[in-house]
């Protein structure tokens, strides 16, 4: 093997790993939820299912209960939503990353057409690049 060759080869072998790695690592947890919004202030459902896992849950935080399941439930509901409101807008307040959970305080106007702004906490869990878990806080009035 001539001398010059090792090194080369040793050079792109490196180049090729450090490649691999910049586009195998997974995008954070914030990215996730940031692109989530986006996707439902353009009011995109493709989008927006496109960082929803398959069999996604929905909880009230007050009562603990589930409220919704899976994404066929998720997809119907947003695309009702989505449709019911089109000057749907939703406004991050504050947003806290703990670990894997994301927490916007969201202010949320142009619901169903309404003129009021609803308040809400959402706890998004995610993994593996898509939001397998939401909590839902609702204003106490």
């Amino acid at each position: 093997m001539k001398k010059w060759f090792r090194p080369l080869l040793l050079f792109f072998i490196v180049i090729c790993l450090s490649h691999n790695l910049v586009y195998a690592q997974e995008m954070p947890p914030q990215e996730v939820v940031q692109k989530q919004l986006e996707f439902y202030n353009k009011r995109d459902i493709t989008g927006f299912m496109s960082v929803i896992d398959p069999n996604i849950v929905f909880y009230d935080f007050s009562t603990g209960q589930k409220t919704m399941e899976g994404a066929k439930a998720c997809r119907a509901f947003y695309r009702a939503l989505f449709d019911a409101s089109p000057t749907l807008h939703s406004k991050i307040l504050t947003r806290t990353v703990f670990g894997n959970r994301v927490i916007d305080h969201e202010a949320i106007s142009g619901r169903n057409g309404s003129d009021q702004i609803l308040e809400l906490v959402l706890i998004f869990e995610v993994k593996g690049e898509k939001i397998i878990k939401i909590t839902v806080i609702k204003k106490e009035m």
